[in-house]
């Protein structure tokens, strides 16, 4: 099965983890909105967030990583062992 692809912008020093649904960039492309408590220093937003999704999902931690723009609030998640379904089921459909 192949890695799924996530586009989430997130928001380091967000008071709470937690995931605060869809929106679309300025190009129609839909990405979820997350916080973290975490701040975004030493990639600990970024640990927070793999570990937020990671618990959402239900799945080990080593499956959710930063494909892209791990210095950057818009990032790219990889996560292995998931469809797109159990994707829409957590977190519900972008559209």
């Amino acid at each position: 099965m192949a890695a799924i692809r996530l586009a989430v912008r997130l928001t380091p020093r967000g008071g709470r983890d937690a995931a605060d649904g869809w929106s679309r960039d300025e190009k129609g492309q839909p990405y979820l909105k997350a916080r973290v408590s975490a701040p975004p220093v030493d990639g600990a937003a970024n640990a927070a967030l793999e570990k937020l999704i990671a618990k959402a999902l239900k799945i080990g931690r080593s499956s959710v990583r930063i494909a892209a723009g791990d210095q950057s609030r818009l990032k790219i998640l990889e996560i292995d062992g998931i469809t797109q379904a159990d994707l829409d089921r957590v977190f519900g459909s972008p559209d």
